[in-house]
């Protein structure tokens, strides 16, 4: 059971700062959710994959008469709530700079564990890399971007998928038609993490759970893939 361990004193002052933070926050919060239904340089939703989540949105520079630079953004969200709509004020800054920006949807926790989420991220980058042309897109100039566990996310599909390039194994996109990879604030050895993500709130239980077992994190460890 949680017990809230503050006085009722901190509480309350805890929960007024909250309010004042989120009134201060509400007009920047409505005007980017305008954009992001009403735009007509939103794309919302864009069918990558087969499963209810594997959606993406795309941000379309308003100049798009030649070929742009393309990041597909992963967001983060503690493997459970990451949502495309998170990454709507990037993709319209980037936007504005003549980026089309890819925002991802995928599996999150209890829909699906870590291997069903570094599929999704797989079968999107292969629908970027094989349709970058249909929106506007250049083929040689993609990036992607994870933030927090979008970018462990990534950061697996990348090195799963250079697995299978090194053992010769059909595939529908390569690594190599990725221009660069950028991760934010991600966890790239999870096995250190367990106790500060349960310390955090992120329960052991849970995480494990995510994860598939205290056995599967060394594979879902990038940091232990790459370094010997």
């Amino acid at each position: 059971m949680f017990v809230l361990s503050a006085s009722p004193a901190t509480a309350i002052s805890v929960l007024i700062a909250l309010l004042i933070y989120a009134v201060l926050l509400m007009p920047s919060f409505i005007k980017v959710g305008y954009y992001y239904f009403f735009s007509r340089h939103v794309i919302r939703s864009v069918i990558y994959g087969e499963q209810p989540r594997n959606r993406l949105d795309l941000y379309i520079p308003k100049d798009n008469s030649k070929s742009s630079s393309v990041v597909a953004f992963v967001t983060g969200g503690a493997w459970i709530i990451g949502y495309k709509a998170w990454g709507a004020l990037l993709g319209r800054r980037l936007a504005e700079r003549g980026i089309i920006v890819a925002c991802i949807d995928y599996r999150n926790f209890p829909q699906g564990t870590i291997s069903d989420m570094v599929s999704d991220a797989s079968e999107v980058i292969s629908f970027i890399c094989n349709n970058v042309v249909s929106f506007g897109g250049d083929p040689n100039k993609i990036y992607l971007m994870g933030q927090s566990a979008g970018a462990h996310i990534v950061a697996c599909a990348l090195l799963e998928q250079a697995i299978k390039e090194s053992k010769g194994e059909n595939t529908y996109w390569n690594v190599a038609q990725i221009k660069a990879y950028f991760g934010l604030s991600g966890g790239y050895n999870i096995q250190n993490l367990v106790d500060h993500f349960h310390q955090c709130g992120l329960y052991c239980s849970i995480f494990l759970s995510i994860m598939e077992g205290e056995e599967s994190l060394p594979h879902y460890s990038p940091e232990r893939l790459v370094l010997p």
